[in-house]
């Protein structure tokens, strides 16, 4: 063993070249000893101990060492199993301040700080193993990363139209693009992916997990990859399988600023909830094996051995109660922000991140830490505000946005409910979504509402519209996996259908949510295929493939993860569909959702800047709203002194004749939609007050009104 050549010009965690050299870096406050292992082309391994310590952190120069080099740390201490402490320097670690891995998870003993039985981890959790793991896990590659200027689009939250979507999955079928690129962050700045984009009217692409992730043991044991990459290793690391090249950090930032320079905002789905190293029996990468007892939450049972809270349902949960764990944090948000370049972030189970002792304090260290960041503040902040134990939609601070799922099952709802079952609320529940979840955010404005139908957890839009019940069986789990609440409508037909009249009105029923979604006050947020009407076959957990398979067509993984290019005739109607609605909603809704309808009467005007209405043209009294077998809705929506929008919703089973208010709303109507016509035959008809329309059962139409 040979000691660093010196104590470095400075304590920076991570690796960082300098002079002569590289730096090194571990926080490891209660270790006794750590090395620094660089490991070379032929898995050979050169151990050098960090001799210097300032209070939790461990550092030292390492003269010679360049740019690429591999390495890893050996964390020495106490084996104390029922405490929790479970150091093993027989195992080498990833540095979690690494921006860049190299190589494979092998399933294999020699991974598991505990002496396995088996390849699961199954064995006595007591007893140290003694073998290797180097070979068999990824190791930390020396970068020389820097903040970068970043000229970035700036779109209000008003403005904002965010498209989520998988890596992979978004560009693997572009026959547009090069065969080695296609699925990786090259094509993501692709003109041809931009162009499909801005055509769509997207202003935000957010990105599910791009951290470096693993496999969870189980799935690699039943033969699968883990798809979504909900699983991080390394939470600064870019995920190096969806390079095309050596450089994965520089391909990121040139893909990011391809799309800024497209007007288009980066969002990433960032996973620091918890870690790839699973439950107490799952393998030992990184933090377990260098501060078990501070990164983990953890609970002793009745005096016995420690075990960790998992408010995740992924074995773990990160402890963001521990000063050093915020730091990691948001040491990790600006490293994505100021030096890849992204704008906004989307964060994963985050009451899991904002959980004191037990109960969920959405302004504890964390989300405070961020909230308060002069830089971070400044980005895009959006919760997913739940996790496997708790929720707390609405809770969190400004400028915080939330995913809102009653918003998505308000919707479901209206437009998918069982016919024959009556609704509790009739319609004032869906009233209250379209109008910006006013109930939840009455403090924070409507914009705080992220208003999505479909995510990529769950059935997509065809799929809501086609299946009654999840098909999950390529997961191995035997269909366990996924909801079994759907709130989705097969039409009397499960699976697909060669009935006209029931693909007709599932088409229908797709242009209606799309409508809905996109004219709602608060940030529509659109799901990767559903403008093409992608289908998973079923399936709505497709969070796993299988790797022997080629990517020759979207039925090789889950029945369609991937995003099709040459859409049949009927998926070109339905997004040219959803493009005009994005026009519709840029040109007339903007201007008038960064702040709640108040529905009070303008003397000048004789108008509300939002009115509901029944199908005789009538305002709503009271007694309409709780009508539990209304199924059908119009809306007024005032753009400006001159203009506004009428929709008309009818979910209900039968067509319904509506009336066009009366003139003191608008002196002329001019359809603007109709989801019962085919965009390219759309042809706008002007109406008069006080004339009817005809909506076709599960039809939507929107109509601009003018008024002089």
């Amino acid at each position: 063993m040979r000691p660093a050549s010196s104590s470095g010009a400075g304590i920076r965690l991570g690796s960082h070249p300098v002079s002569g050299g590289v730096d090194f870096a571990l926080w490891a406050p209660a270790a006794d000893a750590v090395d620094v292992v660089l490991v070379d082309a032929q898995g050979q391994e050169v151990s050098f101990s960090l001799a210097y310590r300032e209070g939790p952190i461990w550092h030292g120069h390492l003269a010679g060492v360049k740019v690429g080099q591999r390495y890893g740390y050996r964390v020495h201490g106490p084996w104390r199993p029922e405490e929790g402490w479970r150091f093993n320097p027989k195992k080498i670690l990833i540095d979690p301040y690494a921006h860049l891995l190299d190589g494979q998870l092998h399933l294999a003993p020699e991974i598991y700080g505990h002496r396995a039985i088996d390849l699961l981890g199954g064995g006595d959790l007591s007893i140290q193993d003694d073998r290797n793991s180097l070979g068999f896990v990824p190791l930390s590659v020396v970068t020389n990363t820097h903040p970068r200027a970043i000229h970035r689009p700036t779109h209000p939250w008003s403005e904002t139209v965010i498209y989520e979507a998988h890596v992979r999955a978004l560009t693997a079928l572009n026959p547009k693009i090069p065969a080695a690129e296609r699925g990786t962050y090259k094509a993501l700045g692709d003109r041809s992916t931009i162009e499909h984009l801005q055509g769509l009217g997207v202003t935000a692409l957010e990105l599910l997990p791009i951290q470096h992730f693993l496999s969870e043991p189980s799935l690699i044991a039943r033969g699968r990859e883990n798809f979504w990459g909900y699983n991080p290793i390394a939470l600064s690391a870019p995920h190096r399988a969806f390079a095309a090249t050596d450089d994965p950090i520089k391909e990121l930032q040139d893909a990011v600023d391809a799309l800024h320079e497209s007007g288009i905002e980066v969002i990433l789905d960032l996973v620091y909830n918890h870690t790839a190293e699973g439950g107490m029996a799952g393998p030992t990468l990184s933090f377990r094996g260098i501060d078990n007892k501070s990164f983990y939450r953890s609970i002793s049972h009745d005096g016995g051995a420690e075990n960790y809270e998992d408010f995740t349902g992924c074995g773990n949960t990160v402890d963001t109660r521990r000063p050093f764990v915020t730091r990691m944090i948001i040491d990790s948000l600006h490293w994505w922000s100021e030096v890849i370049g992204v704008d906004g972030f989307r964060f994963d189970l985050t009451t899991a991140l904002a959980r004191g002792r037990h109960e969920i304090d959405t302004h504890g260290p964390l989300i405070s830490a961020i909230t308060a960041d002069p830089i971070l503040r400044e980005r895009k902040l959006i919760a997913e505000p739940w996790d496997m134990a708790g929720y707390a939609l609405g809770e969190f601070p400004h400028p915080w946005r939330e995913w809102n799922d009653h918003y998505r099952d308000s919707v479901r709802q209206f437009w998918l409910g069982n016919p024959a079952r009556e609704f509790s609320e009739g319609v004032a529940d869906i009233a209250k979504r379209l109008s910006g979840s006013h109930d939840i955010f009455y403090f924070r404005g409507p914009t705080s509402s992220i208003n999505f139908i479909t995510a990529h957890d769950g059935f997509t839009l065809h799929d809501l519209v086609t299946f009654q019940e999840k098909a999950n069986q390529a997961n191995g789990e035997g269909n366990r996996d996924g909801s079994d609440h759907n709130r989705s409508w097969n039409l009397g037909v499960e699976g697909e259908s060669k009935d006209e009249k029931v693909n007709e009105v599932r088409h229908r029923l797709k242009k209606s949510l799309l409508a809905t979604l996109v004219l709602s006050s608060g940030v529509p947020m659109l799901t990767m295929g559903d403008e093409l009407s992608r289908s998973q076959a079923g399936s709505n957990n497709a969070y796993s493939f299988d790797p022997k398979l080629e990517v020759r067509s979207s039925e090789n993984f889950n029945g369609g993860q991937f995003l099709t290019w040459e859409p049949t005739e009927l998926e070109r109607d339905l997004l040219d569909s959803l493009r005009s609605l994005i026009k519709i909603r840029k040109t007339f809704m903007v201007e008038r959702i960064s702040d709640f309808f108040t529905g009070n009467l303008d003397l000048a005007t004789r108008r509300k800047d939002v009115a509901w209405f029944r199908r005789n043209g009538m305002e709503m009294d009271e007694e309409n709203w709780h009508q539990g077998d209304r199924r059908y809705l119009a809306v007024f929506i005032e753009a400006s002194t001159e203009q506004g929008l009428l929709l008309f919703l009818n979910g209900d089973l039968a067509d319904h004749e509506f009336t066009l208010p009366d003139d003191r709303w608008g002196d002329s109507y001019r359809s603007l939609f109709d989801s019962s016509v085919a965009d390219e035959h759309f042809t706008p008809l002007i109406k008069r007050p006080g004339e009817r329309s005809i909506v076709l059962a599960h039809g939507a139409q929107i109509w601009l009104v003018h008024k002089t």
